[in-house]
């Protein structure tokens, strides 16, 4: 008796997350995301794949050997530090971030550096042309022989290359420039992304070589594209900064080969980018410092240590509401802070305009800059300097007390370091270990923290 393959019925997919429906919607219900659900091509049911040779025979893990899977460093201590140390064989970075941040000058400068240590170099354009890249390459002194340049959009083409050159590490500026002939679809669509992104990193992952991907973001800071493409890469990394600040911090988002937890620091200057090993001078001002309304603290980024100095204005409003104004930190943060002064500790402010900002472009976001962020308020209100050489760390509830925050130690090692003389901490942390010359103050209250950094200013 003679048996028919039954077919099934053509359902729909979304592209982002595999979500799947039995008829076309618009919008995804699971990732909800817009325009990403198409037609998924009929198959035989119970149809499957048949085994095939092996390229290489199963080994135990033990005899494998990882001598070839050994970082590299890119000369880009910073860049280095967020990979974990350099970039692995055949691993694939996606750098990721606003137009204008610094991701094109960043990339031609791990380019160069890779050059001049004897690394065949493969850098693809799709934005601009040749003569750009390379009036920007001799601005920044990023010129060099071993940095071979092709200005392309198309992948057979950037695949060409990559057989005739043989890199030994790969650019690609930028992913979303980059268009196949076989697909239907415009240069940077979700079809054309998938692909061109499985086609190179194929070829990096069968040569051997290391290859960066620079990839635009959406207007909410995520990696445009579709999602499948963070899956694909080894690692992750998300370029941060504001235009109107020469600071620019890396972040690793993932990295299948080190931690997601440091951040590299760069600041953008006439002849291109440069790393920071030391950026406390970009978030802290020494001149007059001791003045009323500042207070510095020491923030956590990942597991970096970076200070900040938070800066308060208090004045006499002429309006029936009040101003608030902030830069840099969390406006809801400060309006709880306010609150708390004004009802735990009796510091008037409620009749005031309130302006906080921080020093340098830093954002603090995390609760262990409320202490600070209390006592540079408190200090504009009395117009009353906190004390000389100190600093606060500590989170504030909204009862008044200063609650506990994580990485004490390394907080007041890092402020000793700057040259800070008197820390106030948590009493939680009365017994962290304090370096010499540092004074540490315990506190418990909100109260006691204004009484050791003002002990001048009075309620009311």
């Amino acid at each position: 008796m003679a048996t028919s393959t039954r077919t099934a019925r053509p359902g729909y997919r979304c592209t982002e997350c595999g979500w799947t429906a039995a008829k076309w919607v618009g919008q995804c219900g699971e990732c909800q995301e817009w325009g990403t659900v198409i037609e998924a091509s009929a198959a035989p049911v119970g149809s499957s794949t048949r085994a095939t040779a092996t390229s290489t025979p199963a080994r135990p893990i033990g005899e494998v050997e990882a001598t070839a899977s050994e970082r590299r460093a890119t000369g880009v201590s910073e860049f280095d530090r967020v990979l974990g140390g350099g970039l692995v064989p055949g691993a694939v970075v996606l750098l990721a971030g606003e137009p204008g941040v610094g991701k094109s000058t960043l990339l031609l400068d791990v380019a160069a550096r890779a050059a001049r240590s004897g690394a065949r170099v493969l850098y693809v354009t799709g934005e601009e042309s040749a003569g750009q890249v390379r009036l920007r390459a001799e601005r920044i002194g990023a010129l060099d022989t071993g940095m071979l340049l092709a200005a392309e959009t198309d992948l057979g083409a950037v695949l060409a290359h990559i057989d005739q050159v043989q890199p030994q590490l790969l650019m690609v500026d930028s992913i979303q420039t980059i268009a196949s002939s076989a697909i239907d679809g415009t240069p940077g669509g979700v079809g054309q992304v998938r692909e061109v992104a499985s086609s190179l990193i194929q070829a990096a992952k069968l040569r051997g070589f290391p290859m960066v991907l620079v990839g635009h973001v959406t207007r909410e800071g995520t990696v445009a594209g579709p999602r499948l493409v963070e899956h694909l890469v080894d690692v992750v990394c998300q370029f941060e900064g504001e235009q109107h600040s020469q600071l620019r911090l890396l972040r690793a988002i993932k990295n299948r080969y080190g931690s997601v937890d440091e951040v590299g620091c760069f600041q953008l200057v006439d002849t291109g980018i440069e790393g920071v090993s030391d950026p406390s001078g970009l978030f802290l001002s020494r001149e007059g410092a001791h003045v009323a309304g500042t207070c510095a603290t020491i923030t956590i980024d990942g597991k970096r240590p970076l200070p900040a100095e938070i800066q308060a204005l208090v004045a006499p409003s002429a309006l029936s509401n009040p101003r608030r104004a902030t830069s840099g930190i969390d406006s809801s943060r400060v309006a709880m802070i306010l609150a708390v002064l004004q009802r735990r500790v009796g510091v008037a402010v409620a009749a005031d305009d309130v302006y906080v900002s921080t020093i340098g472009g830093a954002r603090v976001t995390e609760p262990a800059a409320d202490v600070a962020l209390a006592l540079a308020l408190a200090s504009a209100r009395g117009d009353v300097p906190v004390r000389e050489g100190l600093v606060a760390i500590g989170e504030v509830a909204l009862s008044g007390a200063v609650r506990p925050v994580h990485g004490i130690g390394q907080r007041v090692a890092e402020a000793a370091r700057l040259g800070f003389t008197e820390v106030i901490v948590p009493a939680s942390a009365s017994q962290v270990e304090a370096p010499s010359g540092v004074a540490v103050h315990a506190v418990a209250s909100l109260r006691d923290a204004v009484g050791v950094a003002l002990p001048r200013v009075t309620s009311g």
